[in-house]
């Protein structure tokens, strides 16, 4: 499954109507899931920097950020864009940040 299939399951599992409309309670859903989820994966990690190595559940962060991936995803969907082209964009931008950066190093 790539990416903007599992965001087509995601947006009909979230009941997005996907036609980038500004539906304000699913964004309203969607944007506190988000949150709510990173701040989970969040949490995993306050609890290595607090507790040690013994504390690090990495099978527990990756389901984490599986529910991240949900929300994300579906929220892609609710404004109108395809999970792919908005990580395309997101790497054009780094890309270019790290590109001036690199050439003000040189």
């Amino acid at each position: 499954m790539d990416i903007d299939e599992f965001a087509a399951w995601a947006a009909t599992a979230a009941r997005v109507k996907g036609d980038g409309g500004p539906d304000r309670e699913r964004l309203s859903y969607l944007g506190l899931g988000l949150a709510g989820e990173a701040g989970e994966v969040v949490e995993h990690i306050k609890k290595l920097l607090r507790d040690g190595e013994e504390a690090w559940q990495p099978d527990a962060v990756a389901d984490e950020l599986g529910d991240l991936a949900y929300y994300w995803t579906a929220l892609c969907v609710a404004v109108g864009r395809q999970p792919s082209d908005v990580l395309a964009a997101s790497r054009a931008k780094i890309d270019a940040r790290l590109a001036m950066a690199q050439s003000r190093d040189t």
